[in-house]
């Protein structure tokens, strides 16, 4: 038996197109729809004409009705123009209709339907700002990026550890590190790209610990000649949903001052603190926040700070100049996300009440309206994690006012859940937009909301 050769089958979006719309036959209604235009115009026409048999218009529309020129070039003129117009608005419309299939990644694994019906939740999502680092913020844009395209992350640059604290040493670029994690979660591409994206060379080589995409964005910033458009450029390469913003272009260094007197010199270092910390600060003091970062949040509707380090993460980027001014001017709703547990050696037995402490005394009050804290807490962490659920002691607090909710991994307790938290976050802000105030009133009143 002779084999037969299996017919070429349609492209995966062209048999997307004919599953959703069968038997369209878009030939005959394209000329229908032609014709239609063709009678109106002509009816049109002869209402024009018998309204210009039957009154006298003022002499301007001599020149407005073109009748200095031949009716013959005058009917050629405006064909053209009609071809023209016809021709860009089935090009608009194309291109509308079949953009949600073409921002669809190869290896999504969700519907074609649901796929457009969040491409289309995206485009009327609220402009949502979030400010951070580390992998909190990352993990917070996971989630964030499902529901919203209007989507900017501000990054902290004080990163002096590991690979990126390496690169920053030996090429004098700001550290990649917070910047490629973004990136990643952002990303809206094929899984394996992302994976490559953030690759770690194995030890006993020249890379050892360094990422793929550290080198790439490094790499980068040496081809397009900043820092800046290199993140541009690698977010364009990644097909990112939103925008990645450095809190600023200066070389900042974090330092650290302990409760026994000490100064701890470095982000790395600092979670390493011998003692409480006291107090951080950045140096040098008058670092300028970046100008895109300063427009962002003046003109976001969400503003989102944490969930991460409290000390290294978070508070650099508030620490810059330009950025706290900018948070208290903003008419955003403004949302600080406590982490879900406490982090060995920066923020040992907190409670939700310290990280607001810690806030308030560095940047003043002011700074957000409602705490997002976890109300799913669990009695005890495991103790290899050297860490302890954050805990809420005074849920009456009245500025900024704490809301419970249940944001926690159930995989990983130690972490938020993306879409919970994402989740969590828009409903506290339709909760308090127009016909919202009840529920809203009903989540402080109650303080555990799920």
């Amino acid at each position: 038996m002779t084999s037969r050769t299996p017919a070429p089958q349609p492209p995966r979006r062209l048999a997307a197109l004919k599953w959703l719309y069968p038997g369209l036959h878009v030939k005959r209604w394209l000329a229908l729809l032609l014709v239609g235009v063709v009678l109106m115009g002509l009816g049109v026409a002869y209402l024009l004409r018998e309204a210009y048999l039957s009154y006298q218009f003022p002499g301007i529309f001599y020149y407005l009705t073109l009748q200095f020129v031949p009716r013959v070039w005058r009917g050629a003129l405006f064909i053209v123009l009609a071809f023209s117009a016809i021709g860009i608005g089935l090009y608009r419309l194309n291109a509308a209709l079949l953009e949600p299939f073409m921002t669809r990644a190869p290896g999504e694994n969700s519907s074609l339907v649901e796929h457009v019906h969040r491409y289309r939740l995206q485009g009327r999502g609220p402009r949502i700002v979030a400010i951070g680092g580390g992998t909190g913020l990352s993990n917070l844009l996971r989630g964030l990026k499902e529901v919203t395209g209007n989507l900017t992350a501000i990054v902290t640059v004080a990163d002096d550890g590991g690979s990126s604290g390496r690169l920053r040493r030996d090429f004098g670029v700001l550290p990649p590190g917070d910047v490629r994690n973004c990136i990643a979660a952002l990303a809206d591409t094929e899984p394996l790209i992302r994976q490559l994206f953030q690759y770690r060379f194995p030890e006993g080589s020249d890379l050892e610990n360094h990422s793929f995409g550290n080198l790439f964005i490094v790499a980068m910033s040496a081809v397009t000649g900043s820092f800046e458009e290199a993140i541009r450029q690698t977010s364009r390469v990644l097909n990112t949903r939103g925008q990645i913003i450095p809190s600023t272009l200066a070389d900042v260094t974090l330092t650290a001052l302990t409760v026994d007197g000490q100064r701890i010199r470095g982000e790395s270092n600092i979670g390493h603190a011998p003692a409480r910390i006291r107090e951080v600060f950045i140096e040098p003091p008058d670092a300028t926040a970046h100008p895109d970062a300063i427009a962002a949040i003046l003109n976001a509707d969400i503003i989102v700070i944490g969930p991460g380090s409290l000390y290294t993460s978070v508070l650099p980027n508030l620490l810059v100049r330009g950025i706290a001014e900018a948070l208290k001017a903003s008419s955003a709703l403004r949302i600080y996300v406590t982490n879900v547990a406490t982090q060995h050696g920066e923020t040992d037995c907190f409670t939700v009440q310290d990280h607001i402490d810690a806030l308030e005394q560095h940047v003043g009050r002011g700074i957000f309206h409602y705490v997002l804290a976890n109300s799913n807490v669990s009695s005890e962490l495991p103790a290899e994690w050297h860490s302890q659920p954050v805990r809420v002691t005074d849920t009456a607090r009245a500025d900024p006012r704490i809301v419970l909710m249940d944001v926690i991994s159930e995989e990983n307790r130690y972490r938020h859940d993306p879409h919970k938290l994402a989740s969590a976050i828009l409903r506290l802000y339709h909760a308090g937009g127009q016909g919202g105030q009840a529920e809203l009133l009903t989540l402080l009143a109650n303080g555990i909301a799920e």
